[in-house]
């Protein structure tokens, strides 16, 4: 790589990591226009352009996973029972997400996104408090729900909190916790992710030098350097901020990134 396209993966990566660690989003359908800008910019074959953005982007989550975590563990707010409960659905549905993909209407899939993350951003946004006596599901409920999550994830390349947190907050868990512990959900869905964007992409005709299946190699690393030196900043930010500010920074990042998604799909159009 130039010494520009490694200017600009570094910057990409700082920056959105710090959005990661203080939102709990892992970051990756942030990269993903961008990634794509620059792979297209490099003469990369355009059918293997965004498919490579999500494989990348989901395995950035890894690394700005690790760093907001940390953060956010020494601050004791990671709800680690959670994660533990939420993580085998998670692991199967991220393995499986990439797989539906090739099968599913994107369409279909971006409409259904949409309406979710809109709704979760108004309840945020105008500060809808769930019922008090509300709670999250037993063990075999948050399987299920970590496998939901774990395969919209991995279709849209993203670290889950888009789900994840609203959820939480739904069930009544405090959202700086919500964030927390969704940083940490992001690591099992990246991996999960990232294993099976390899083990789709090898084989692939076309593939340019540098990938290991659909994952640009080059990328994952100087963008995870980047990510990495930030989130823990994005995570102490995020225990600094009132959780009412915090509520209304998250619900227009939703926006976005539905408004993101829409676009996507019919700008683009299967």
């Amino acid at each position: 790589m130039d010494i520009t396209l490694i200017l600009a993966f570094l910057t990409l990566g700082a920056v959105v990591g710090f959005i990661a660690g203080m939102l709990g989003l892992g970051g990756g359908m942030l990269f993903i226009p961008f990634i794509s800008m620059l792979l297209m910019a490099r003469g990369f074959p355009h059918e293997l352009v965004v498919h490579m953005a999500i494989a990348t982007s989901l395995a950035t989550i890894m690394f700005t996973s690790i760093s907001a975590v940390r953060a956010h563990h020494l601050r004791g707010a990671v709800a680690w029972d959670i994660v533990k409960k939420f993580t085998p659905g998670i692991l199967l549905g991220a393995w499986i997400g990439p797989w539906i993909g090739t099968k599913m209407n994107t369409v279909v899939l971006a409409s259904f996104f949409t309406l979710f993350v809109t709704f979760s951003a108004i309840q945020m946004l105008m500060d809808i408090k769930p019922s008090p006596k509300r709670e999250l599901p037993k063990e075999a409920g948050l399987v299920a729900v970590g496998g939901f999550i774990g395969i919209l994830a991995g279709l849209v390349g993203a670290g889950g909190a888009f789900i994840s947190v609203p959820f939480m907050t739904w069930c009544n868990v405090n959202m700086q916790r919500a964030v927390a512990t969704s940083s940490a959900l992001g690591f099992p869905i990246a991996l999960a992710g990232t294993l099976s964007n390899i083990y789709y992409g090898l084989g692939t005709p076309n593939l340019p030098a540098g990938s290991l299946g659909f994952i640009y190699l080059p990328a994952l690393l100087v963008i995870s350097i980047g990510s990495v030196l930030t989130a823990h900043l994005g995570a102490h930010t995020a225990h600094k901020m009132p959780v009412k500010r915090l509520k209304k920074v998250f619900a227009l990042m939703l926006f976005g990134l539905a408004a993101h998604m829409l676009y996507g799909v019919f700008a683009h159009p299967a």
